[in-house]
Parts: structure tokens; sequence; C-alpha cells
């Protein structure tokens, strides 16, 4: 079972650490990070997928209630606080749950219970790759409707934090994915994860320019570090 992705966010160094020791008590919590800024969390929100976010909420510059005001697709969030007159907006964000400080570890394992149920159960509904034999194409979800999606058709696939975007010969598919996900189910003798955001198909590149490979009219980035092997394996294998 996938792990949830966390980020832990308070501007006092001692809360931090105490969320970080429940969390690592907690098999399926991942942590990307831990971080004091609110500004330094949303760079790394907008740089990772994160599930679960624990969230202070009275921090310089930015509160975390404004902080998550500010995201388009907010994660799951447990807010954190010595302060309990902001409970009634904090769940008007949907939060998970509204932890008063200093709080127990079974008060934190009750709200991580709330947030686990709640993910894995909107992971198990959001199973947009659908199973299937065929040597030639895959079957995926696509605003309610059931596509079939031939590899042959695929130009590139692009991460779109919680999304991916398939860019095909002749349509482009948005749907509620991983592009991880993806990449474990696309023949790997015919395409590449070039990077972080891009999976390309080996037969459509046509050029490499600099760190921009060339498909049709688009340009795709390629990971720096990983440069000799993707020019080898597209261009000369």
């Amino acid at each position: 079972m996938a792990k949830i992705k966390t980020l832990l966010v308070d501007d006092e160094y001692l809360a931090l650490q105490l969320l970080e020791g429940f969390s690592q008590k907690v098999p399926e919590l991942e942590i990307i990070d831990k971080v004091k800024s609110p500004m330094a969390a949303l760079h790394i929100l907008n740089q990772h997928a994160i599930d679960l976010l624990f969230l202070d909420i009275q921090m310089p510059t930015l509160s975390g209630n404004n902080l998550l005001k500010t995201l388009k697709n907010p994660p799951n969030v447990i807010f954190t606080t010595a302060y309990s007159e902001y409970a009634i907006e904090a769940f008007e964000l949907n939060a998970i749950d509204y932890l008063l400080k200093p709080f127990s570890f079974e008060r934190f394992l009750q709200a991580v219970n709330k947030a686990k149920e709640q993910h894995y159960s909107r992971r198990e509904e959001q199973t947009l790759l659908l199973p299937t034999t065929s040597k030639d194409f895959f079957s995926i979800k696509v605003d309610g409707k059931i596509v079939k999606v031939y590899f042959d058709d695929i130009l590139y696939v692009e991460g779109l934090k919680e999304y991916v975007r398939l860019v095909c010969k002749e349509t482009r598919l948005i749907t509620l994915e991983s592009l991880k996900n993806l990449e474990e189910i696309l023949p790997a003798e015919n395409f590449i994860r070039v990077h972080k955001s891009f999976i390309v198909a080996k037969n459509k590149v046509s050029s490499l320019e600099g760190n921009r490979l060339e498909i049709g009219n688009q340009k795709i980035p390629i990971s720096r570090g990983k440069k000799d092997e993707i020019v080898d394996w597209i261009f000369f294998k």
C-alpha cells in the first residue's frame, strides 16, 4: 500500500520535533519535509504531491488557514494550534482534524486514522488505470468515461501534480493519476521518463537541442544529470 506523503509545517522547533517523532511511529506516513516557514511550505507543495499536511495556524508572514486558501488542490489537512478559537474556520476549510496543543500521541493517532481512512478510500475510488491483458493499449477513466488509449498513439505524458496529461496524436487527455503509475504500465522498451514531469515515446522524438527534446512542435525538458543516458537510449539504441 502506497505511503501517505506528509509535510509538517510549524514555526516552533519543538512542535516540529514532536510532530516528526509522532509521525515516525506511524508506518503509513512518509515525511517528505518539515519546515518552519509557510513560504517554504508553499514551495514544497508546488514541487511535490503531498497527501497530508500538518499545519500550524499562527505563523509569521502567512497564517496556516490563509496558506490553505491559496492552494487550488489542497491536500488533506490536520491543523495544529494552541488556540481553540480557530476551530470553526478550520472545519469550514474541510480540515480532517484540529489538534489543540499540547496534544498526546493518542490524540495525534486519532487524527491520523481519520486522514488514513479518507486518503485510502479516495485512492480506491480514484483507481483510474483499469487492468487489461492487452499489449497494445490500456484503459483509463477520464471525466466519468472509460477511454481506451493505444500505446502507439501516445506522444508524451506530462505530470501535473495530482493529474497527468496524455498527449496523443489526435487528442489530449487529463486524468487524476500519478506519473509514477503511468510509468509502471507504459512499455519500458518504448517509453522513458526524461524529466520529473515528463515521459516520452522514444519513436516520437525527432530531435534534441540543448536540454530539450522535440516532439512535433513541443519542446520537452530533460534532466541534466541523466542527459547522456537519455540521449543514448533515444537516438542510438
